[in-house]
C-alpha cells in the first residue's frame, strides 16, 4: 500500500493533475509509475486507452505534457508502454527537455524531431536523423512520427478491433 501511494504521488498524480489541465486529453489516458513500482530513476509512461477519434498528435501532446509536469524531476529513463507492454525508451535528460521546452518550443518542430530521440527497449534507436534538404527531412520525419503512433499503440489497437 505504501508502494502505490509512493508512485501516485510522486508519479501519477503530476501527470493526472497536468492532462486534466486540456480537455482534449480527454481523448487518452496515461498512467505514470516507476517501472516495477519500486524504481525511481525509471519511470514508465503507460499508454491505457486511445479514443477511436484521437490522432497521433493527441497523444504525443499528452506524452509531451506529462514530461512538462515531472520537468523538476530527473529520471534515468523514461519508458513508453501501452497497456503494461514496454515499447520504447526515452533518455531522461530528453524528457526533462521535452518537460521544459513544452510551451516554448513550437509544437511542430517538437513533434516532427522527437522519433529520432525514442529508443528501442535494448537502448538502439528506433528511427533514424535524417539529414539533407529541408522538404526531404520534413517528409521523412512525419513518416517517422506516423511510424512511432503505429509502433507505439495503433497496430495493438487495430489488432484488438479497437480501431474504427
Amino acid at each position: 500500500l505504501a508502494l502505490a501511494g509512493w508512485n501516485y504521488v510522486t508519479a501519477h498524480r503530476p501527470v493526472s493533475e497536468r492532462l486534466a489541465q486540456d480537455a482534449r486529453n480527454e481523448k487518452v489516458s496515461v498512467w505514470a509509475y516507476h517501472q516495477y513500482g519500486v524504481m525511481p530513476s525509471v519511470l514508465v509512461i503507460d499508454l491505457r486507452r486511445v479514443n477511436a477519434d484521437a490522432a497521433a498528435v493527441d497523444v504525443l501532446r499528452a506524452l509531451f505534457q506529462s514530461a512538462q509536469s515531472h520537468k523538476s524531476r530527473r529520471f534515468d529513463k523514461v519508458v513508453l508502454a501501452h497497456r503494461g507492454a514496454p515499447k520504447f525508451q526515452l533518455d531522461g535528460a530528453f524528457y526533462a527537455q521535452l518537460g521544459n521546452e513544452f510551451g516554448k518550443q513550437t509544437p511542430v518542430y517538437t513533434n516532427r524531431t522527437f522519433p529520432q530521440k525514442v529508443r528501442r527497449l535494448d537502448g538502439t534507436p528506433a528511427y533514424e536523423t535524417w539529414t539533407g534538404g529541408m522538404l526531404g527531412v520534413l517528409a521523412k520525419q512525419m513518416e517517422d512520427v506516423n511510424q512511432f503512433a503505429r509502433d507505439w499503440f495503433i497496430a495493438d489497437l487495430a489488432a484488438q478491433g479497437d480501431v474504427r
